[in-house]
């Protein structure tokens, strides 16, 4: 059974806050030239998890390679602090970056390594 903790987050300038149950135990690190580019740390959750509280117009978008996932940024700050896409089942799930995650202790955790260049 995963361990879901209910967390807040969102960009650095405030205009984008989200809430979401995850499962922080399982964060991974991906070396795909996109999450290795801007250090992404991410945990994965239902889309149902998942509920963006402000900021929908603040958003923009951005997409490459399939263009299966909408990663979502801050149009004011640039900060990327989710995306959406679907699981290899189908079913719809939130990206979160773990780095927007409000006081969080990232050095406590051991997030797996993903070799997403080779996808």
């Amino acid at each position: 059974m995963p361990d879901m903790q209910t967390v807040n987050g969102g960009c650095h300038c405030g205009a984008v806050r989200f809430e979401a149950k995850a499962d922080l135990t399982q964060a991974m690190e991906c070396n795909c030239s996109h999450c290795e580019k801007k250090g992404f740390i991410l945990t994965f959750t239902p889309r149902a998890n998942f509920a963006l509280t402000t900021g929908e117009g603040a958003l923009s978008e951005y997409r490459f390679n399939k263009k299966s996932i909408a990663h979502k940024f801050c149009k004011t700050c640039g900060v990327q602090p989710f995306a959406y896409g679907a699981m290899p089942d189908g079913a719809e799930m939130a990206a979160i970056n773990l780095r927007c995650v409000d006081e969080i202790d990232l050095s406590s955790m051991s997030p797996q390594k993903v070799d997403g260049r080779s996808f």
